[in-house]
């Protein structure tokens, strides 16, 4: 798109969100405490929506969510620009920044980049790469082996999702699958299988926003009904035991095979990092020792950070940690002592080691940077009541209580995808599900129908810092990663609401999730076999077109 193209685009929607919404700003707000004259409204959903639809356009992620942030700050001061421009810093960019969660996940961010640094820098995933290149000698092999390492690590979904890209870039590159790919396999294996597993910090924020029940009770009795979760694990082994591709991945996939482009399209900002590194004087056991010790101290520190030294048990520690906290101390205890080890190794001198974190440091400015916008447009949207404005839809729908899961994941698939937190939207969600008057397993299907949802709407959407820490992770551009997983994504969540309708009719995980795999499967069959089709009629085409 040229420059041309996209200002006249930018200018028509500032008019035409000019044009209908100047009517809702005919009064003032009076009192001392501000709030926007369309709070709880429909408005409050629009600036996630704005910087969704104009990045998905425009394939340009940073601009996106600032227009984003600047129309969301413009409703919030009822378009008073000094109320707005103020508005954007303080309660938007300071406040998030200043905000211990999101400096936490920084800190881990920036430590972590340091660590894959250090392990670059010795040598050590040159040669695991080696290593390993001559053991994986498939695609298959790559891409099972890139899933498993997800599935294993499921404390949490940030540390998930950059540990499996930086550990397996160098496999799956050497076996041609296209970053995208990598990608998606990172995003897929991320938040769906913390969302799964009782001990993991989703499991821990869960049990932290339910009251009145044993949250963590409910959350296992509802691992069977997370349909969502469950399909997306089972879709990645179907695709790839079948080779089944289709949406822009596959023009990803076949670019990757054919030509060994890994990244398709013109914007490749992660091109040449990975390439002809030198092995170093670092050996496989020098990835396998970082990452082993990153992973034993950041669990170390999340169970700190939910009192197991004051006498909880495992369980507990975890329902009670500060996934944020623990992974900072987790992650800064592990880069201390992988330091003490390479340099007692020999492998790196001190000087070389400090060199690191200006270079890890660098690595993330690009995660960094998206995050810090989609946390300050997500908090702005927060100032414009999005939460009242779905929790009033969701109320209104309650009646219809067979129908409720299937609502329930719909409602959360939306706010998660416009908000871009998944959090955020089952701590909404979830107290009002419980609050309705349910017979238990009708309650235990709502709540996994709302995990699942946000699951979902988090694992679909441009701001959601899983979806951004994936496209890091596989050092792929952040666009391309969103518009390739979105078809995969979204033939999941068709099944799923499927299988929430039956669910609510049968309300038997026995008949649910077997039924939902079957039809998961045969939807695949379909795609592949019309995927086949197209094919066949396009080579024709091209033969026909020869012979003339």
């Amino acid at each position: 798109m040229n420059r041309k193209k996209l200002l006249t685009m930018l200018v028509s929607i500032a008019v035409i969100l000019l044009v209908f919404t100047l009517p809702a700003f005919a009064e003032g707000t009076g009192g001392e405490e501000h709030q926007s004259n369309v709070y709880a409204t429909f408005w409050s959903i629009l600036p996630p929506i704005i910087a969704i639809v104009l990045a998905l356009i425009t394939k340009e992620v940073y601009s996106s969510l600032f227009i984003g942030i600047v129309s969301g700050v413009l409703l919030y001061a009822n378009f008073n620009p000094l109320t707005a421009f103020n508005a954007m810093f303080t309660e938007g960019f300071i406040a998030s920044l200043s905000d211990s969660w999101n400096v936490g996940i920084l800190i881990f961010l920036v430590v972590l980049g340091a660590i894959v640094s250090l392990m670059n820098k010795a040598g050590g995933s040159a040669a695991y790469g080696q290593w390993a290149a001559q053991r994986i000698r498939s695609r298959k092999g790559a891409i099972l082996a890139t899933f498993g390492l997800g599935i294993l690590i499921f404390v949490d979904d940030y540390f998930n999702c950059l540990t499996v890209g930086n550990v397996m870039r160098p496999i799956t590159d050497k076996q041609k699958i296209s970053r995208a790919k990598l990608a998606y396999l990172i995003d897929a294996t991320a938040a769906p299988i913390c969302m799964i597993a009782p001990i993991s910090s989703w499991a821990a924020a869960v049990t932290g926003v339910v009251e009145g029940y044993d949250g963590l009770e409910l959350f296992i009795r509802a691992i069977p009904y997370n349909l969502y979760s469950l399909l997306s694990i089972a879709m990645i082994i179907i695709i790839t035991l079948l080779g089944i591709e289709y949406g822009p991945m596959k023009k990803h996939e076949e670019n990757a095979i054919l030509y060994g482009d890994l990244y398709t399209t013109p914007d490749r900002p992660f091109e040449g990092q990975d390439v002809d590194k030198p092995a170093g004087k670092g050996k496989v056991i020098d990835l396998v020792i970082p990452v082993v010790l990153l992973i034993i101290f950041c669990i170390l520190g999340m169970v700190y950070t939910g009192g197991i030294l004051e006498g909880a048990n495992i369980v507990e520690s975890f329902a009670n940690s500060d996934a944020s906290l623990g992974l900072s101390l987790g992650s800064c205890l592990a880069l201390i002592i992988i330091i003490i080890y390479l340099m007692a190794r020999k492998v790196l001198s001190f000087n070389e080691c400090m060199e690191c974190f200006p270079e890890g440091f660098k690595a993330m400015v690009p995660a960094i940077l998206i995050l810090t916008f989609a946390w300050t447009l997500s908090g702005i949207t927060g100032l414009l009541g999005v939460k009242e404005y779905v929790s009033a839809i969701f109320k209104g729908a309650t009646g219809l209580k067979i129908m409720l899961p299937a609502i329930v994941f719909v409602v959360a698939v939306g706010m998660s995808f416009s908000t871009g937190t998944s959090w955020g939207t089952f701590g909404i969600l979830l107290p009002i599900v419980v609050a309705v008057d349910l017979n238990p397993e009708l309650l235990i299907i709502s709540v996994s129908a709302c995990l699942a949802g946000a699951v979902c709407g988090d694992h679909c959407s441009p701001i959601s810092d899983t979806t951004i820490m994936s496209s890091t992770g596989a050092m792929c551009n952040h666009i391309n990663h969103v518009t390739t997983q979105l078809p995969y994504a979204m033939t999941v969540a068709a099944v799923s609401l499927v299988g929430y309708i039956i669910a609510g009719l049968v309300q038997s995980a026995w008949v649910v999730l077997p039924l939902s795999l079957a039809m998961m499967f045969g939807v695949l069959i379909i795609i592949k076999l019309v995927a086949s089709g197209n094919k066949a009629y396009a080579d024709s085409n091209v033969s026909s077109e020869a012979e003339i």
